[in-house]
């Protein structure tokens, strides 16, 4: 394998990455335009706010956001199961609305996790 060929491998590489960066971008484009991520935004900029005046500790803190964080990551997959489902079909199906309600579930149960540390915070 020749120097050529080796640094064409790299551009390309280099190229995937960024453009999953820009798919990623995109992405986060179309989830801001969600309702329901936006409420959990909002909530998000709030709890900032009230970390900043309450005394926790770091530790607390950092497993705070990362539950917080948790709520996002779960609306974003379930927007991409509603979304998949709503291209397969107009239709009503079972399955469909089964993929529905489990995804939302998820977030529910995320939002749960979220509410259970931030009860935690204040206690510890």
């Amino acid at each position: 394998m020749g120097r050529r060929q080796i640094r064409k491998g790299i551009f390309k590489h280099v190229r995937d990455i960024k453009n999953a960066f820009y798919y990623s971008l995109n992405g986060i484009r179309f989830l801001v335009k969600e309702r329901a991520f936006k409420h959990e935004l909002y909530l998000g900029c709030i709890i900032v706010v009230i970390e900043l005046f309450k005394n926790t500790s770091p530790t607390m803190r950092l497993y705070l956001f990362s539950s917080y964080f948790f709520i996002l990551v779960t609306e974003a997959f379930n927007s991409a199961i509603e979304t998949t489902v709503n291209r397969i079909g107009v239709k009503k199906h079972a399955l469909s609305q089964m993929a529905k309600d489990i995804s939302s579930a998820a977030v529910f149960l995320a939002i749960f996790h979220f509410g259970i540390v931030w009860i935690l915070s204040f206690v510890l």
